[in-house]
C-alpha cells in the first residue's frame, strides 16, 4: 500500500476527535460549516470526495533539510535526517471530474504530510496562489456564495462582480495563477504566516515557498487542448522515470511586517532562505483510495513551528474537518 496507506489511519483518528457530534441550529452554524455548505452549493455534493480540491493524485518521497534550516527552527523536520513524506497534488474546486486544463482547476494545491521520527506527523498545505484572495473565513464564505449566485445569465453587475469590486485583493490574487504544464512544474506558496522558534527561543515569522526545478505555465489555448486528466496522469509516469525535486524555502518577515492578513503579501524584497529538498520518487498505485482517507491539517504542527496571529489556518482546519467527516 505504501507510506500513504500506512499513515492515513493516524489522520482519521485525529480528525474524529475533532468532530462535534451535537447538532447546531442554523443561527449558530460555525463559519467553518458555512464554508463547506457554500462549497457544496457551488459544486454539488460528491460522496467520498473533498468539498474543495476534490480531484488529485498522491505520491511519496522524502524531505532532507538544508543545514541552515536548523538555525531558524528547532523542529525535528529540520534536523537533517531524511523524512518520509506523503504528498497530494490537486485541482481547485469541488468537482471530481474537473478538466485539469480548465480555468476552474486553478489554483492548484500541494499538501505534504511529513512523517517525523517518533511516529508523529506535521502537515503543510500550500497552493499556487501567491496570496489569498480574502483575509477571513467569513469573506471566503461570502466569495463562494457570490460565485454561486452569479450564473452566466445574471444581470450585471453580478454578485461576484460586486464582491470583487469591494475586495480588491481577490482579483489580484486570482491573477497570479495559471495552468501548469505539470504538477511538478508549478511553484506553490504558503499563504499563511507561521512562526519558527529556534533552539535558543528566537522567533521568526515565515511564509513557505515550494519551488520546482523549473516553472512551466500553459496559455489558456494550450491548456484547453490537453486531455482532461493530463496533470493527474502525467505526474506518476514522470516520477516512475525520474524523481521529481522541489526546494522548500521560507520568506522571512522583517520587523513591522504584518502576519495577520493572508491577502496582503510581504514585499518581494524580503529575504528568502532554502529550508531543504523535497524528493518525490514513488507513485502510489492506489492513489484514489488513499487520498479519500487522507487529511492534511495546516494546524498540525510540531515543536519549533507555531501559529502566528493569522486566523485563517484555524478556519481552514475547521472546514477540512467538516469536509472530512462528510466524505466518510
Amino acid at each position: 500500500m505504501g507510506m500513504a496507506a500506512k499513515h492515513f489511519g493516524r489522520s482519521l483518528a485525529s480528525v474524529l476527535a475533532l468532530v462535534v457530534s451535537a447538532p447546531v441550529v442554523a443561527a449558530d452554524t460555525p463559519v467553518t460549516t458555512q464554508i463547506v455548505d457554500a462549497l457544496n452549493k457551488l459544486y454539488g455534493t460528491h460522496p467520498g470526495f473533498r468539498a474543495n480540491h476534490a480531484k488529485g493524485v498522491v505520491v511519496e518521497g522524502h524531505f532532507k533539510a538544508s543545514p541552515g534550516a536548523a538555525q531558524l527552527s528547532r523542529a525535528s523536520l529540520f534536523d537533517g535526517r531524511a523524512i518520509a513524506v506523503t504528498v497530494r497534488f490537486s485541482d481547485s474546486g469541488g468537482l471530481p471530474d474537473v478538466a485539469d486544463g480548465s480555468a476552474g482547476a486553478n489554483p492548484h494545491g500541494m499538501s505534504i504530510k511529513f512523517h517525523l521520527p517518533g511516529g508523529t506527523d506535521t502537515d503543510m498545505v500550500i497552493n499556487s496562489l501567491k496570496f489569498f484572495p480574502v483575509a477571513t473565513g467569513e469573506d471566503f464564505r461570502d466569495l463562494l456564495l457570490a460565485i454561486s449566485e452569479s450564473p452566466p445569465n445574471a444581470p450585471k453587475p453580478t454578485k461576484v462582480d460586486q464582491f470583487m469590486a469591494s475586495h480588491p485583493s481577490a482579483p489580484k490574487a486570482f491573477a497570479t495563477v495559471s495552468t501548469p504544464g505539470s504538477f511538478a512544474d508549478e511553484e506553490y506558496y504558503g499563504i499563511d504566516a507561521f512562526v519558527f522558534v529556534s533552539k535558543d527561543g528566537r522567533k521568526q515569522a515565515v511564509r513557505y515557498i515550494m519551488a520546482p526545478e523549473k516553472v512551466v505555465h500553459l496559455t489558456p489555448p494550450e491548456a484547453g487542448k490537453k486531455a482532461p486528466d493530463f496533470l493527474v496522469d502525467e505526474l506518476p509516469k514522470r516520477i516512475a522515470q525520474k524523481p521529481v525535486v522541489f526546494h522548500l524555502k521560507a520568506q522571512l518577515a522583517a520587523a513591522g511586517d504584518q502576519t495577520k492578513d493572508p491577502s496582503e503579501p510581504w514585499p518581494d524584497t524580503r529575504k528568502v532562505v532554502e529550508l531543504g529538498v523535497l524528493t518525490l520518487d514513488k507513485p502510489v498505485a492506489d492513489s484514489l483510495a488513499v487520498q479519500k482517507k487522507l487529511l492534511f491539517m495546516p494546524t498540525q504542527l510540531t515543536d519549533g513551528i507555531e501559529l502566528s496571529d493569522d486566523p485563517l489556518p484555524i478556519v481552514r482546519a475547521g472546514a477540512y474537518t467538516v469536509s472530512f467527516a462528510r466524505r466518510q
